[in-house]
């Protein structure tokens, strides 16, 4: 990279079109079947060559990033090659702990621009996992079936690329951890059969139920939602962020005002599924 040149990338904002959970691990985590897909809009960075690594945070949500030197920006910086220092501003327009994979989307975005400007190293895969389940997907930002704890990844030829979607947060955070444990153990199957559409629409998330009872809040977004008559609307991940696809922009544009004149403290946020 020059030094008079910076790098800017998008970190997509990371749903989950059906999430099955299968089974405990012995090793605490869970056996998963995800469908990842990727939204056109999220948090943005800019990275410029530096004397020694920096982060700048900005945007709506910065103030819920409490510890910048711990974020995972920076842990992403530390553990690949990229000369000397970069300079990185993120500005953060994603919820935190929302559903949405942000933190996850940040680090992603890191390992694309070095990707184009110093090559990844052979492990790369290996490294993304280690800072976080859904890193490895979120450097790929493309629709892909996650197995095992979700870093297994089998491209998908998604045929739900470009349908508009809207993101709503009702204004709540909430950890992965406690919904997992809060899931009641039972495998209600895998997940089905077929192209991206089918799958979404045929499938489930399965930790809706577990989610809902710890942020009752879900609920009421997942039922606006369906009042706006979408193709789909559904939790993203443990919550407590939902998701509405739509066949038409105007269609999506619509359900936004509609939600954001009834609910003004909800967030929200459209886009197209890449």
């Amino acid at each position: 990279m020059s030094a008079r040149l910076a790098l800017t990338e998008t970190a997509y904002a990371k749903i989950n079109l059906a999430l099955h959970v299968r089974k405990r691990r012995k090793d605490g985590y869970h056996e998963l079947e995800t469908l990842f897909a990727f939204v056109d809009a999220g948090d943005r960075l800019t990275a410029a060559p530096a004397e020694r690594d920096e982060l700048r945070i900005t945007g709506e949500f910065v103030r819920q990033l409490h510890d910048p030197f711990g974020n995972i920006v920076a842990k992403t910086l530390t553990g690949l090659p990229h000369g000397r220092g970069w300079a990185v501003t993120l500005e953060k327009n994603l919820p935190v702990a929302a559903g949405l994979g942000g933190g996850s989307a940040d680090a992603g975005a890191i390992f694309r621009m070095v990707a184009r400007t110093h090559g990844l190293p052979d492990d790369w895969r290996d490294r993304a996992a280690r800072l976080g389940a859904d890193v490895p997907a979120c450097v790929e930002s493309q629709t892909a079936l996650g197995l095992g704890t979700g870093t297994d990844l089998i491209p998908v030829d998604s045929d739900l690329s470009g349908m508009p979607v809207l993101l709503v947060n009702p204004g709540l955070s909430q950890e992965t951890g406690p919904v997992f444990r809060a899931w009641d153990g039972i495998d209600r199957g895998p997940l089905p059969k077929g192209d991206a559409r089918a799958m979404a629409l045929d499938g489930r998330n399965d930790l809706e139920a577990p989610a809902i009872s710890l942020c009752p809040a879900i609920a009421d977004v997942l039922a606006a939602l369906q009042s706006t008559a979408p193709l789909l609307a559904r939790m993203s991940g443990s919550g407590a962020s939902c998701f509405a696809l739509y066949e038409r922009h105007d269609a999506m544009r619509e359900a936004r005002e509609m939600l954001g004149s009834a609910h003004p403290d909800w967030w929200t946020m459209e886009g197209c599924l890449r």
